[in-house]
């Protein structure tokens, strides 16, 4: 892979492994590989050419993936479930302690542990496939195609040539915003989950909360205890009493076999149903815990209700999800017209080279866990 570039007269660094995210997916990942041998690319003059060879890329300015932004409210026990990284126990801490301070540094911890030598802020621009004339025509490789978002290391390459990308991106960064007509016009705040900071800033107001999922619920019994809440949601709430161990891998069964026929991903909490944790009771005791219908539009000074009754709001909070962040794989071509890409354990069944893990059925942190050690699996038997 010595002759390929990328754009003309910059080469092009090769390595078999390029990872791109270091949440728990993308860390899991690095873990087993290094477990296998492999070791971080551009160490200098002494590396020994002959050892196989990865790259981290993470596009956050420091460790902690996904748990960095979440709200200071979201604490270590009301997070929707930690499961360890690989050899490596979650430490005993005050359960009312903040995830966003345990878990970065529990992730940069895990780094320096393990060697993983991830390079940040380093946005993927795209992945591609060789360019006849541009690249090497011979070689059987993915071009991967950087952006440094901060002061980028010495003689940091821009672009790699991998054997194999493991990507890694999560959904984080792309929260979902449906439209409703009159979005435009309101006069108050509209936010998403994403950029939620505190119940405080709604103090004395009447806010709208969009979401049938377990962030909407969480914000709704935080929020209505300083604020005049309304709970809408699109479909109406079955609220389950398990979960049997069997369910929830008929769920992952189901989340994995429409994934496979590129389907878009279905969470596997939208699968399994909702359960009643420890907030949703509180807010049912309170008397807020009440689902109102999808309201049909927005209005300047509130949303217009299916009969016809105007609901006034300050504020309207979409607590609506994430996408998978994959834009940058769009040069490979692998999205379906059903708006999917078709992965099947973890790999992308009309690109091998590549795989796709904290996706689809392994969105949890213990599928991401697995997802990571099942993909190194496949790379090594593949060399």
């Amino acid at each position: 892979m010595g002759g390929v570039t990328h754009e003309p007269g910059t080469p092009a660094a090769p390595v078999d492994v390029v990872v791109i995210g270091a949440g728990q997916a993308g860390l899991s990942a690095g873990y087993h590989l290094r477990r296998r041998g492999f070791v971080p690319a551009g160490r200098g003059p002494g590396e020994d050419r002959s050892d196989r060879t990865l790259v981290m890329l993470d596009a956050d300015e420091a460790p902690g993936g996904a748990w960095q932004h979440r709200w200071e409210s979201l604490t270590m026990r009301t997070v929707n479930g930690i499961f360890a990284l690989p050899d490596h126990p979650v430490p005993d801490v005050d359960p009312d302690t903040p995830s966003r301070e345990i878990l970065p540094r529990y992730f940069a911890d895990y780094e320096a542990r393990h060697d993983l030598d991830v390079r940040r802020p380093v946005r993927v621009r795209s992945v591609r496939r060789p360019v006849p004339g541009r690249d090497d025509p011979a070689g059987d490789h993915l071009v991967v195609v950087t952006e440094p978002t901060g002061a980028p290391r010495p003689g940091a390459p821009r672009t790699w040539a991998a054997q194999y990308v493991i990507n890694a991106t999560g959904t984080w960064s792309r929260p979902f915003w449906p439209y409703y007509p009159g979005q435009e016009t309101f006069r108050g705040r509209q936010l998403h989950v994403h950029d939620y900071v505190s119940a405080d800033e709604f103090a004395g107001q009447r806010v709208v909360i969009v979401g049938a999922g377990i962030s909407a619920t969480q914000l709704l019994e935080e929020i209505s205890l300083v604020a005049d809440t309304l709970w809408v949601t699109r479909r109406e709430i079955e609220w389950e009493t398990g979960p049997p161990p069997d369910n929830f891998s008929a769920a992952i069964d189901r989340v994995a076999e429409r994934t496979a026929r590129g389907l878009p991903p279905e969470s596997v909490i939208r699968v399994t149903g909702m359960y009643r944790a420890p907030w949703i009771d509180r807010a049912d005791a309170r008397g807020v815990l009440v689902r109102h219908p999808m309201f049909t539009r927005i209005e300047p000074d509130g949303v217009r209700m299916p009969d016809g009754r105007l609901e006034p709001a300050d504020a309207i909070l979409w607590a609506t999800g994430f996408r998978p962040a994959i834009a940058h794989l769009a040069p490979l071509g692998l999205r379906t017209t059903e708006g999917g890409i078709r992965v099947a354990d973890g790999r992308a069944l009309d690109e091998p080279r590549l795989f796709l893990i904290g996706y689809g059925p392994s969105q949890s942190t213990v599928g991401a866990n697995r997802a990571g050690r099942d993909a190194v699996r496949q790379i090594v038997a593949d060399l």
